[in-house]
Order: structure tokens, then C-alpha cells, then sequence
């Protein structure tokens, strides 16, 4: 588990397993969501779109693009402080396996937390074709050792 002072701005981690969305994740989020935009989860509707075939929710992308990158940046108990630039350049489908790539940006003394800092990252979320499906910044409060 990464603290505070085991991050170094430019360093990249890629996530060590990818995940393959099914359709299951797509149908529970879309209505845990009480999303009601019908490409996610009507047949008929989808095949109507430029798609031809249901869209996986963007905010399941989203949250499982951020929990690839736990193990790399906050599983040490980081709490996220803010997201930025959130960009969905290619869709997402069942069947689609994503991985996480984070690239450190900056690192810096939290100055109301002493025993804490802050990191702010640039996350990729990538399909089986490397298209990048999700990017987003993000910025943590971190350790800086173990309890």
C-alpha cells in the first residue's frame, strides 16, 4: 500500500487485473442509479442508435475505472478530495474488459493535516483495444505512514 512519501510526480501504475463488464453490472447500476435513459437497458431502443446495442452506464465506467486504481493510489485509507476533467472519449459495451493507468501529477504537504498529503492524479480507464474509455484527475489526502 502506497503512503504519502512512496509517490513521485510522473511515475505511472497500471492496474494489476482488468475487468470484463457484464451485463448484469450495467442493468443493477443503471437502475440503482434510477437511470431512465433507455439505451442502457432497452434492446430495441439501443439497436435504434448509432450503436446498435446497449451503452454501459458512463457513471459505472466511471466508478469502475476509479476502483481499478485503488490498490495503486488510496487502498493505505486515501479519502478523494475532488474529481476534474471527467472525459468519456469511447463507449462502452458488455463484454468490454477495462484496466486503470495513473499517472502521479503532484504530490504536497497537506498544510491542515500534518500527518497527511495530498496527491493529484491523472487516471486512465483503457478497453481490450487500449481505447481510452474514462480519463479523470483526481486528488487524494494519503497517509504519510502506517497507523
Amino acid at each position: 500500500m502506497r503512503r504519502f512519501g512512496d509517490f513521485t510526480v510522473g511515475d505511472v501504475y497500471r492496474s494489476a487485473v482488468g475487468r470484463t463488464v457484464t451485463e448484469t453490472d450495467n442493468l443493477l447500476f443503471t437502475m440503482l442509479a434510477m437511470n431512465t435513459n433507455e439505451l442502457h437497458f432497452n434492446e430495441e431502443a439501443a439497436r435504434a442508435s448509432e450503436w446498435g446495442k446497449p451503452l454501459v452506464n458512463s457513471t459505472f465506467t466511471l466508478a469502475l475505472v476509479l476502483g481499478l486504481s485503488v490498490a495503486d493510489t488510496t487502498q493505505a485509507g486515501g479519502v478523494n478530495l475532488g474529481w476534474r476533467e471527467i472525459r468519456l472519449p469511447h463507449p462502452v459495451f458488455v463484454g468490454d474488459t477495462i484496466r486503470s493507468e495513473t499517472e502521479v501529477l503532484s504530490a504536497r504537504d497537506s498544510r491542515s493535516r500534518p500527518a497527511q498529503g495530498i496527491v493529484e492524479v491523472r487516471t486512465r480507464g483503457l478497453n481490450q483495444r487500449d481505447e481510452v474509455v474514462c480519463e479523470f484527475e483526481r486528488s487524494f489526502l494519503i497517509p504519510k505512514a502506517a497507523p
